[in-house]
């Protein structure tokens, strides 16, 4: 009984150590094959680097601001006789805007005018009477002070008139009107915004290590929502502040733009490029291209590889660059990639160091440093 257990005892191990040398055989094989696998290549898309010379520019975000831009407000209180102006219409110089009801002032002055007649008369009798010797001095320079009165009261009461009669302080571009025909207002109530929008300004800052680049007559660019895609509007730094912001450690710079066709409006919020008269030297690369990364970014550029069998084939090495400026759908590469090696320019998302790559040319993604959407 004892033998029979023990001979049953070794054939159930001899079945156990023959499956476990078959499964062993089969593990070293399989790892074998898996180290000496290579994933099949990645379909990209690549272009060769080129250096190109991109004028040097400083960007910033500015803001637009009139030459000219008040509040027109009444200077005196009266109700409100006529509106002679549309809302939003161009005006000019002197043009009469609002006119106050001043029938009081005309009476006023109406009497004034009476005074000042009589007040003549009077001293143009005296002159005679003086000649003669008839009236004494102090009667003929009274007479002449009366007529000074009575000429300061009718040029008082022409001015009260000419302040109810408003005008426009300068040539501009009317806003909404805030007032209408039967309306008392108070003295400094608003009546309506004038803005001289022809030329215009933009107000922006930059770090204060860029002010030696900042002078007077610096070519600026501006571009933003609402105006033309790919058109910039082009102007010159026309005044740098005096001093540097203590908080900031910024400049504050001032740009004159031509704006025949009211595309730029005081407040806009704008992107402005002071073109610098140096050129820097770049590697122009499509967006697409860059992998952008919490540790740095970096390219895939294409090289001849040794796999781990000996064999070459055609891989994507990775490269961190560093940044410049972009234009369109270009990025500038200050460094990181020299000219003529083979960047990828899509696909790069789907790419390890070392991946095989398959490159199909067919479909480029775009490269122009001023595109033109479409749909824009």
């Amino acid at each position: 009984m004892a033998r029979r257990m023990i001979l049953m005892l070794l054939s159930v191990a001899a079945v156990l150590g023959g499956l476990g040398a078959v499964k062993y055989f089969q593990i070293q094989t399989a790892v074998a094959q898996a180290a000496s696998f290579q994933p099949p290549p990645e379909a990209v898309t690549t272009a060769v680097a080129k250096r190109d010379e991109w004028p040097a520019s400083l960007p910033a975000i500015g803001s637009v601001a009139p030459v000219q831009g008040v509040m027109v407000s009444a200077d005196m209180p009266g109700i409100v006789a006529r509106i002679a102006f549309e809302s939003g219409a161009k005006v000019k110089q002197g043009q009469l805007l609002v006119e106050l009801d001043t029938r009081q002032e005309q009476a006023q002055l109406a009497a004034a005018q009476a005074r000042r007649e009589l007040a003549a008369a009077n001293l143009t009798r005296m002159e005679g009477l003086i000649k003669k010797g008839v009236t004494s001095h102090a009667e003929f320079d009274a007479s002449q002070a009366e007529d000074k009165q009575a000429a300061a009261s009718v040029g008082e009461i022409g001015a009260a008139i000419d302040r109810k009669t408003i005008r426009a302080p300068f040539t501009g571009v009317l806003g909404i009107c805030k007032v209408n025909v039967g309306q008392y207002l108070d003295s400094g109530a608003p009546i309506v915004q004038l803005q001289s929008v022809d030329p215009i300004h933009v107000n922006f800052s930059l770090p204060q290590q860029d002010a030696a680049n900042l002078l007077p007559g610096t070519p600026v660019r501006v571009t933003g929502d609402g105006l033309p895609p790919g058109e910039p509007i082009e102007g010159a730094i026309t005044a740098l502040d005096s001093v540097v912001d203590e908080k900031t450690r910024n400049i504050q710079a001032q740009a004159t733009l031509a704006n025949p066709n009211g595309l730029l409006r005081a407040g806009m919020f704008v992107q402005v490029e002071a073109v610098l008269p140096e050129s820097s030297h770049v590697i122009a690369l499509p967006a697409t291209a860059i992998n952008h990364a919490p540790y740095g970014d970096s390219v895939y550029v294409v090289e001849e590889m040794k796999g781990p069998d000996g064999s070459i084939y055609r891989g994507a090495r990775q490269h961190f660059v560093k940044l410049g400026p972009a234009r369109g759908d270009l990025v500038a590469v200050i460094s990181g990639v020299e000219p003529g090696q083979e960047v990828v320019t899509s696909g790069v998302f789907k790419l390890r160091n070392g991946s095989a790559v398959q490159v199909n040319n067919d479909v480029v993604p775009g490269d122009n440093p001023a595109p033109r959407p479409q749909d824009s």
